[in-house]
């Protein structure tokens, strides 16, 4: 979990575009983000598992 003072910072508007520094926005964390949930690899396999994300099933074969 990702300080609330670094949350709050990456939600300013930033001087320059390659500054943007894109955050889950349940947890905070900044690797492993995934644009098309806005989540973090963690937090879309645990809302996926739930069945929390439409669409969304864990593979079996």
């Amino acid at each position: 979990m990702a300080k609330k003072s670094v949350i709050a910072r990456s939600k300013k508007p930033v001087k320059f575009a390659s500054r943007v520094v894109r955050r889950c926005y349940r947890c905070g964390r900044k690797h492993g983000y995934m644009r098309d949930f806005d989540l973090c690899r963690i937090c879309f396999r645990e809302f996926a598992n739930q069945g929390k994300i439409p669409g969304i099933k864990k593979s079996s074969w």
